[in-house]
């Protein structure tokens, strides 16, 4: 590999990791300098570093490369392999490891790739990684001959995952893997499970062939659904490229909206640690933070993403976490990170102690008048141009709104979001209603002041509604 000075294409530096097209805007020179700056910045000294690798066909590659620049930087390497990220997470905070990098696309397209990056047990986010990107562009590594221990923390997870739970062995469980890296983990552990289980799509394959990599979208879980009413199961459980999110289905194979699982899930953690602190990302419904605070827990509102939710979780000090989509965090028995194995055991272990139907458990909840997330294409250049034109009209109307992650805009009828994705070329959107009736009232106001946004008057912009 070249050594000197080098510059990442700007659109790679995300806000939570270092992500882009393999061949496009990422290629294997980068992954090289990731290594070399992220030693850098590390200065691991005698620690390790450890690096896994998803099932994507681009994974290999880009690892060998990491490894390659992380050892010319002096790094002793420990390689997990083929992985899940929350193994990796989990081989950094057990071992006490200096760092970690998880070469994953998560749940982007199979022509993605990326790499999520730790420093001890921290994920490394925001202005961190453009401190990385400013490490290879001064070109001032450190520099040494490493070493790559091959390292196999797989029995050790499961055996962690499984401590403490207990289940109903009448349970019957889908599980879609999704082709991606938590397959191999997953049949290892229903060895060890008493319940029936049936798992699709577990053979890892980074064409990903039976649907993208990302249980979010109802359409991807839609073979899982059939499979759990035809076989009379109890649930239904999907999960992402790379093991850190989940999808779930009753046992009827209607999606559970990640509300209202993160609601069953922080009930559950309030009736063991009263008063706890409990965070939900900005796109989470309203009624999820009313009833936390009913509860008797101290809710709180932060930006969305994975590694800022990680951070405020550590800093705060809050048991229970989660984002709408799908990554869920617990601090009361494990480690506070992201892992969707994790929370699905959690989930088979609450239900197995109501011994209730999933469906059941959902309907003690309040209803919910959503809107999923929407995304609306737009070029880096112009997600602040919209955000400022939409925030300013908002401040001459005296609407009242919050700006910690885009704007949410509180009205007599709901709430609606707009907020820029920091992992895509496009404006999300979301919208919750007090009723049905106030949901639309809700829908319409926010696609006037996005039709605004993108360049109409208020007028104008009705035909955006």
């Amino acid at each position: 590999m070249p050594t000197g000075p080098y510059r990442f294409c700007p659109s790679l530096l995300r806000a939570y990791d270092i992500r882009g097209v393999v061949g496009e805007t990422l290629t294997e020179t980068d992954a090289y300098y990731v290594g070399r700056a992220l030693a850098t910045f590390l200065q691991p000294r005698a620690r390790p570093v450890a690096v896994g690798r998803d099932g994507r066909l681009s994974s290999p590659m880009l690892e060998a490369a990491l490894i390659c620049g992380l050892q010319e930087s002096g790094c002793t390497v420990w390689s997990i392999g083929l992985s899940s990220t929350p193994l990796l997470y989990y081989t950094v905070i057990d071992q006490a490891c200096a760092g970690g990098v998880m070469v994953t696309g998560s749940h982007n397209p199979a022509n993605y790739n990326g790499f999520k990056m730790m420093r001890g047990s921290s994920a490394l986010f925001g202005q961190e990684i453009l401190t990385i990107g400013d490490i290879a562009a001064a070109g001032n590594f450190t520099n040494g001959k490493g070493r790559v221990v091959q390292y196999a923390p797989k029995a050790a997870y499961i055996a962690r995952l499984l401590e403490d739970m207990s289940f109903s062995p009448e349970l019957r469980i889908v599980w879609d893997t999704g082709n991606g890296a938590v397959g191999p983990i997953l049949q290892d552990l229903i060895e060890r499970f008493p319940c029936f289980s049936l798992v699709i799509n577990a053979q890892v394959d980074g064409h990903f062939p039976a649907h993208p990599p990302d249980p979010s979208c109802p359409e991807h879980l839609q073979e899982m659904c059939s499979l759990v009413r035809q076989e009379k199961c109890s649930i239904g459980i999907a999960f992402d490229g790379d093991g850190d999110r989940l999808g779930v289905v009753d046992e009827c194979g209607n999606s559970v909206s990640t509300d209202h699982l993160l609601m069953l899930f922080a009930k559950d953690v309030l009736a063991r640690h009263p008063n706890a602190t409990i965070i939900a990302d900005i796109k989470t419904s309203q009624t999820f933070f009313d009833e936390v605070k009913r509860w008797g827990g101290y809710p709180v509102m932060v930006k969305t993403g994975h590694s800022i939710i990680k951070t405020c979780l550590q800093k705060t000090g809050a048991l229970f976490a989660g984002e709408i989509s799908g990554h869920l965090f617990f601090a009361d028995t494990w480690y506070g990170f992201d892992d969707g194995l994790y929370a699905s055991l959690r989930l088979l272990s609450l239900l197995s102690q109501h011994k209730e139907p999933l469906s059941a458990l959902v309907h003690t909840l309040p209803p919910l008048y959503t809107m999923p997330e929407q995304y609306i294409p737009c070029t880096e250049a112009r997600k602040k141009i919209v955000l400022d034109r939409v925030i300013r009209r908002l401040q001459q109307e005296g609407v009242n709104f919050v700006t910690i992650d885009g704007v949410r805009v509180m009205t007599a009828h709901g709430w609606w979001l707009l907020r820029a994705s920091n992992t895509q070329d496009c404006l999300t959107t979301r919208a919750e209603g007090f009723s049905h009736e106030g949901l639309a009232f809700v829908q319409k106001d926010l696609q006037q002041y996005l039709g605004y946004g993108l360049g109409g008057t208020l007028e104008e912009s009705a035909s955006y509604a």
